[in-house]
């Protein structure tokens, strides 16, 4: 699969709307609740920080590992023993739909993953002879091959489009390594089969 180039001047405000969208709702449920499993509280909501979109352009270096059937190039910040967020992106987007709020969850003491998905930026598949499929389990199990290179145990899973499809299968089939769901989608997991 080929590599897609997004053009910069792609529409930078939807691009960010949605990061911002779908990681403002990650952060306060990160923040306020300190996990899926927590009881409603009564303290005062936390206030969180205004984003000023473009304020960041990129990220800071980019890393690598292999993860399942992929090569995975990432972006992370925040601290390594922190909560972690995973962050999805969209097609035709990449991991820049991110770039305004990934130092934001970072500052609150997350440790922010924002990987390419398969077909995009510095992911490869490790292996030539490897089925080459955008489908929905595929980008799922994606998201655990991930975490689990990664060492990490749970996680908030949040994403748009394709990344809140690969968040939703991944926090259905395995529910133990989810932590939260956000997604920013009109829909989630299909059954293409029924659908016809």
């Amino acid at each position: 699969m080929e590599t897609i180039k997004i053009p910069e001047d792609i529409n930078l405000h939807r691009r960010r709307f949605f990061g911002t969208a779908a990681l403002s709702i990650a952060a306060a449920q990160l923040i306020l609740s300190g996990s899926a499993d927590a009881q409603p509280s009564k303290a005062k909501p936390v206030e969180l920080p205004k984003i000023k979109p473009g304020t960041n352009t990129s990220f800071g270096p980019l890393k690598q590992i292999d993860a399942g059937v992929l090569n995975v190039g990432y972006a992370e910040a925040g601290p390594a023993d922190g909560p972690a967020v995973i962050l999805l992106h969209g097609w035709p987007y990449d991991i820049h739909s991110y770039v305004d709020v990934a130092p934001q969850l970072a500052a609150q003491g997350c440790r922010v993953i924002v990987p390419y998905l398969r077909g995009f930026g510095t992911t490869r598949f490790r292996e030539a002879v490897t089925v080459r499929s955008g489908e929905q389990a595929a980008i799922g199990a994606d998201v655990l091959a991930l975490i689990n290179a990664l060492g990490i145990k749970r996680a908030v899973f949040a994403g748009h489009n394709w990344g809140g499809r690969a968040a939703s299968v991944a926090a259905v089939l395995w529910p133990d390594r989810c932590a939260g769901l956000v997604t920013v989608n009109s829909y989630l997991i299909q059954d293409l089969s029924r659908a016809m």
